[in-house]
């Protein structure tokens, strides 16, 4: 009788450890299914696109099932994906948010970018995090959160604002140091830019009524040809985006916006506020990048896709890598 007692203990004692193995198993395959699906979008230039790889690779880094819908448009069509549930989640920037997504006016007087952080760093905040914390990103957070339940992640660090570029010969042709030197021979010049710069609020129109300026000709062109055709002489000015390695490799001039014109563009995940509900650790995820990133390092991350014909993803997950966030 002790000995089917103990015999009995045995196998209760087996079966509990069993089912206790069966329920941990059955937890962890919940805990998988809850997690959402997320869908990633970009832009239609390389930046955009890197940046999106590198939200989508950090995601599937943490477990989560992630789709891929690049290279998507322009500004309007990827909010507009964004705010139709098409997509969860891009990276946006601050200045693009305020003027053409909700046509608000730059803060400060005379229309100069308020820069300057407004307590949403915090001590300790490094350099770049501190910059991308200005006054410009706390009213597209508060305005996106309220108008289109949408959340503002932290900035990655760098800016990469608008410029217009020139030539180094074109540049010496008409002395050319600043906007304000096209003044007097703009109509004599090609203007050329994405479809999109043309026609957006901080684009071509406000830049022209801002310095007093009118191009003889203004040609919209893909991204991808805009520097070429500066180089090539098919247009003589071109909106150029700071932080683009081509400007230094074909020896491009930057024309100083001694106007303050174009308001600051620091880069910033946007993301759905229900996915956030569902899944609150992604603002997590996405935030270790927070300050890490200045407009060098972006420089040549995005010169590797367009000079050096690397995919985006690997040049995401080689960045990603190098900063310890994801294994090699």
């Amino acid at each position: 009788m002790g000995r089917f007692i103990k015999i009995s203990a045995t196998l209760t004692a087996a079966l509990v450890m069993l089912l206790g193995s069966f329920a941990g198993i059955a937890s962890v395959a919940a805990q998988d299914e809850e997690k959402p699906t997320i869908t990633v979008g970009s832009k239609d230039f390389t930046e955009s696109i890197i940046l999106a790889e590198m939200v989508a690779l950090l995601l599937e880094d943490n477990g989560f099932e992630v789709e891929r819908q690049l290279n998507l448009g322009g500004t309007a069509v990827v909010h507009q994906a964004l705010v139709n549930d098409e997509i969860d989640i891009y990276v946006e920037y601050t200045g693009t948010g305020l003027l053409a997504i909700l046509g608000m006016e730059l803060p400060g007087s005379g229309g100069t970018p308020a820069a300057t952080p407004a307590g949403g760093a915090g001590a300790g905040a490094t350099p770049a995090a501190a910059a991308g914390t200005g006054e410009v990103y706390q009213i597209v957070k508060s305005e996106y959160a309220e108008q289109f339940n949408l959340a503002w992640l932290q900035p990655w660090g760098f800016q990469n604002t608008y410029a217009l570029a020139v030539t180094a010969e074109t540049a010496e042709e008409y002395d050319l140091q600043s906007v304000s030197d096209l003044e007097g021979v703009a109509g004599e010049l090609t203007f050329g830019a994405t479809q999109e710069f043309l026609v957006r609020p901080d684009g071509l129109p406000g830049l022209e009524a801002a310095y007093g300026i009118e191009f003889g000709d203004a040609k919209g062109l893909d991204p991808g040809l805009t520097y070429s055709a500066v180089d090539s002489g098919d247009v003589d000015v071109i909106s150029a985006f700071s932080t683009d390695g081509r400007i230094p490799a074909l020896d491009l001039v930057v024309l100083e916006d001694d106007k303050s014109y174009f308001p600051p563009y620091y880069a910033a995940p946007v993301v759905r506020q229900d996915l956030l509900e569902q899944a609150p650790e992604v603002e997590e995820i996405l935030n270790q990048l927070a300050g890490t990133i200045d407009s060098d390092t972006m420089a040549d991350l995005n010169f590797q896709v367009d000079d050096g014909g690397v995919e985006p993803v690997d040049v995401a997950r080689g960045y990603l890598v190098e900063q310890g966030l994801i294994e090699g």
